[in-house]
Order: C-alpha cells, then structure tokens, then sequence
C-alpha cells in the first residue's frame, strides 16, 4: 500500500523520482513430528531478503520497477534461490497500459485456492499455499474500455516449478528431481505461450473471463530414476488450454465468489471450479474487530484420478480483523475432503511490531489422509512457522 501510494504521488506530480523500499525476514519452522526420510530435518531456519526499487521518469507516466528475491535456508538447498519477481517498464496512457519486462499478475477471488491464476509460475518452496509466484518473463498490453478492461500477454519464457530439495521438507516421497524436467513442447522452455483477460466491475459485481494457451504451470509428475539409480518423480509440462470465469458479487455484508476453469489439451479434458461466500460481522460481539465466516466448495470433475487434493471438498474459515494499530489479523479455515476424509488445517495471523517490524505465525497440518490421497506425502509435515521481518 505505501509503495502504491508513492507511486502515484510521483506520477501526479510528473517529477522524477527514485524510491527504494522492503523487507529482510527471518523464518523458523519447526515440524511437529519426525520425518519420512532420514535426511530431512526437524527445524529449519531461513533468512529471506525482498527490496524494491521503483524509479518513475520525469515529466510522464513511464515507471521502472525492480523486485528481487533471494533466501538463504539452513538445510533445503532447493529452497535456497534467488529470483526477479519484477523487472518492468510500464508506460501508462488514457486509455491503455504498457508493461514488459519481467512480471507478477494475479487472478481470482476464492480463499482456499485459485484456479483460474494461470499466469505465474506457483514458487512452492516459498509456501505450500501456492500464493508466492516467480517472476514471468512477459509482455503485457492492457485496453482499458467503458465495456472493460482487456489484459492481453505474450509468455514467451517458462519458469519451471520449485519442489522442496532431498533435506527440505512438505515434498513428494520420492523427491521430484527438476534437473530431468520433460516438456511436450520441442521448445522446452522456449515456447511462447499466451494469455487474455476481459474483466469489468459494475454495481458491486467484479467479472472476469481468461483464457490461457501454452505450457501447463501444474506438471505432472511421473516415476523415474536419478543418475544414482534411486527413485525420483520426473515433473512433465505439457500444453494446454484454459478458458476460465471468476466471479465477486458484493451484497450488503455478504461475498459471494466463484471461480471455474475448463482445461483442455490434456487427458482427459477437465472442469473445476470453487464456489462460496464471505460473511463479515463488522464490531462483532461489540468491539472494534470484524468477524468474517467463509464457507466454500471445492469441485474437480477427474474425482479419484485427480492430482489435486482438491476434486470434492468443503472449506470453511474464520477471518478476524481486529482493526488496532498494529494491524492484528487472522484466518484460520479447515479444507475436509468429502470422499476420502482427509483435512487440512490452516492458520495464519500477523501483527505489526512498532513502524517497521511484523511478527507472522503460520501453522498447517494433515488428518487422516489415506494412502490415495494426493496430500499423504506431507502426512508427517505437520508445521508451526514464526517470521519477523522488518521493513524499510
């Protein structure tokens, strides 16, 4: 929000101007119980770095935005990287908006997963909600309408998903080798995918419907060995298509969201969607913090055969706003699987420490999870994760 606000006060006011900002965190996770493999470990502590530069060209609306990553962790040499999460020229117009270079776009509307944000590869050794996205390599004209706004994008570079390494943790048994990475595609990483968005807001209703050609972010993965002979899971990106709806509709203190997918050029073709609400009690129980029930169903038409955990499930959560100073929050929400009675549980809760510094906890965990159930893997990853991060 602070960068936000810079920025457009630089841009109104035409002048140049160069702004530096972030954050530097350290993370501890401690795992509940002892691992599958005898090379993982019980705790783990991390050091990540995030700064922003933003530098807006005098006399226009032109902005350069830089946004690198990098963390440092004790044990997972895998989730020790480095990436571009932004590296962007934008050039903003009246009625449309330029951006290229190397960027981060989010789709979608529901809390418990998000079907239709296709764009962005899902960087899942920073968080296993799939909500942390590398940098993607893109080229990004946005028409912006009376009857919409138009995102069209050429990909014309692929990032491949991030797994936990042989001493990380919440990874598949066996570990997913990326080194053997198998792509449908004669150009690999090199095939130019590409994507489009026709989104508009009207009378407290927000529609968007996507569609998305090119490598799939999700791989999949397949039994294979490494050099040394020993199991691994050999991730495949093939091509696909998807055509995708999400849908916000505001009434009163009532949420409603909705979105779906049709995915093809796979086998089978599938459909899946996410469907709920939001229901905020604002003062609950005569205070100051607002009180937000969410409720939603999970549906994948593959059912047994799909890879996703997620083909007939029910969520619910409890969001608590505590509207203080510190900007104290909370969600907590329990995924149940309808068929195979498997639940996740999911807690996350931050408060600010003073101007600069934030204490985040964040805990999730595994039940009852049989043997055929896409989650089984992490049966035994059971975490709690305190970060303090301070900003500048």
């Amino acid at each position: 929000m602070y960068i936000g606000v810079t920025l457009s006060t630089l841009i109104v006011a035409g002048t140049a101007a160069a702004d530096w900002s972030g954050s530097v965190a350290l993370e501890y996770r401690g795992f509940t119980q002892t691992p599958l493999d005898d090379e993982q470990h019980r705790h783990y502590f991390s050091v990540a770095a995030q700064p922003e530069y933003v530098y807006a060209l005098p006399d226009s609306k032109d902005q350069l935005r830089f946004v690198p990553f990098v963390r440092v962790d004790q044990y997972d040499s895998e989730r020790s990287h480095a990436d571009i999460r932004e590296l962007s020229w934008t050039q903003v117009g009246d009625s449309h908006e330029w951006r290229i270079g190397i960027g981060k776009v989010f789709w979608g509307v529901t809390e418990s997963q998000h079907l239709v944000d296709i764009v962005n590869q899902t960087d899942l050794v920073e968080n296993s909600d799939g909500e942390d996205k590398l940098g993607q390599p893109m080229v990004n004209l946005a028409l912006i309408r009376d009857w919409g706004t138009v995102d069209l994008f050429v990909l014309p570079y692929f990032r491949e998903r991030t797994f936990a390494g042989a001493e990380g943790r919440l990874r598949w048994q066996p570990r997913v080798d990326t080194e053997q990475a198998v792509y449908e595609s004669s150009r690999g990483r090199d095939h130019v995918d590409y994507a489009a968005r026709w989104a508009k807001s009207w009378s407290g209703i927000d529609l968007g419907l996507s569609y998305f050609s090119g490598t799939s972010r999700d791989p999949r993965l397949t039994l294979g060995s490494d050099a040394g002979g020993n199991l691994v899971l050999v991730p495949h990106y093939e091509l696909i298509h998807q055509a995708g709806l999400d849908l916000a509709a505001v009434q009163g203190a009532w949420l409603w969201k909705l979105e779906a997918i049709y995915r093809s050029g796979i086998d089978p073709a599938y459909f899946a969607s996410t469907a709920g609400f939001e229901y905020t009690l604002s003062g609950a129980f005569d205070s100051g913090v607002d009180l937000g029930l969410l409720a939603e169903y999970l549906y994948d038409d593959r059912g047994d055969d799909s890879p996703s955990p997620f083909q007939d499930d029910a969520f619910a959560g409890v969001r608590l706003a505590f509207n203080d100073a510190a900007s104290s929050e909370l969600l907590f929400g329990i995924v149940q699987d309808l068929t195979s009675q498997a639940r996740m549980f999911n807690l996350e809760a931050s408060r600010r420490l003073g101007d600069q510094w934030k204490l985040s906890v964040e805990a999730r965990a595994v039940a009852a999870a049989p043997a055929d159930d896409p989650v089984f893997p992490i049966r035994r990853d059971d975490y709690v994760q305190l970060e303090l991060a301070r900003y500048f």
